[in-house]
């Protein structure tokens, strides 16, 4: 008896740690993440909106070509509505995601998440839009990629208000961060590359954006995103194993790492210097 009880305590105490290291590295996570992205959302509000209040709209072209075309001026609103509402939808959606604020303020959670919903489908109702419109520059690839992107998130956004509205709370927490996931992909998109551009010099990327690497990042930028939430999903089950506990907190860990990283390097070089130039010029 007194070595099973001591077993017990022993794999209860490993559970516990387990649990407070999924804990520390989930929320850690997701404030690097929120800061980061919340940064990235209003360097494209500062960016797009500069370039739309100064009358030089070519501009938009600089990251994506042929972005910005007059002689098709839907697609044009469909891109713009996608990088406002996006750029928006970074900096509300690390709020819907934060438990004290929804603990001790519902009502500006319950209306920010309302906000950040529609917001959500309208970045992907103008992305989608822009696809059919005027495809994308990458071809039928990037085309079939963002295409999905597109249709996944407006799904999302549509389960995390239908479980809410069921008061299916922990459904509803689950499709919340899968719709995050998907919300941040602009964000991942431009790290992204920025990282294969710093560690290898354009390998597999060409201007037309139909590279292997191009192919690679029409997928990549989201789907990765999706299965951390799913071990995330999984991992918060009170039945999880240990095991499935330290995956998830090692997964999360070495990520933050990485995005601390990237993060401070565009932010210097890139985001806060456009943000400032905005504001102050």
């Amino acid at each position: 008896m007194t070595v099973i009880t001591e077993n017990t305590g022993d794999s209860s105490q490993l559970s516990n740690n387990g649990d407070a290291l999924y804990r520390f590295s989930s929320r850690a996570l997701l404030v690097i993440v929120w800061t980061s992205s919340f940064i990235f959302g209003l360097y494209i509000l500062a960016n797009y909106a500069a370039a739309y209040f100064e009358n030089d709209m070519l501009r938009w072209n600089n990251v994506l070509p042929e972005i910005y075309d007059p002689s098709q001026p839907q697609a044009s609103v469909g891109i713009g509505l996608h990088f406002a509402a996006g750029g928006l939808i970074l900096v509300l959606g690390g709020m819907q995601l934060i438990e004290p604020i929804r603990s001790n303020y519902p009502r500006v959670h319950h209306w920010t998440g309302r906000l950040y919903i529609f917001l959500s489908m309208v970045a992907a109702i103008g992305g989608l839009s822009f696809i059919a419109i005027k495809g994308t520059v990458g071809g039928l690839v990037m085309d079939i990629g963002f295409s999905l992107y597109g249709i996944l998130m407006f799904v999302a956004a549509v389960q995390t208000v239908r479980y809410a509205m069921a008061r299916q709370l922990l459904d509803h927490q689950a499709w919340a961060w899968r719709l995050y996931a998907l919300a941040i992909g602009s964000w991942l998109y431009r790290m992204d590359y920025g990282l294969w551009l710093i560690l290898t010099d354009w390998v597999g990327h060409t201007e037309e954006f139909d590279g292997w690497f191009d192919h690679i990042m029409a997928f990549f930028f989201y789907i990765p995103n999706l299965l951390i939430v799913e071990l995330m999903i999984r991992a918060r089950s009170q039945e999880s194993s240990k095991q499935l506990l330290a995956a998830a907190s090692v997964t999360m860990l070495c990520c933050g790492l990485l995005l601390v990283t990237a993060t401070w390097g565009f932010a210097r070089v890139a985001w806060l210097p456009a943000i400032a130039d905005f504001l102050f010029s």
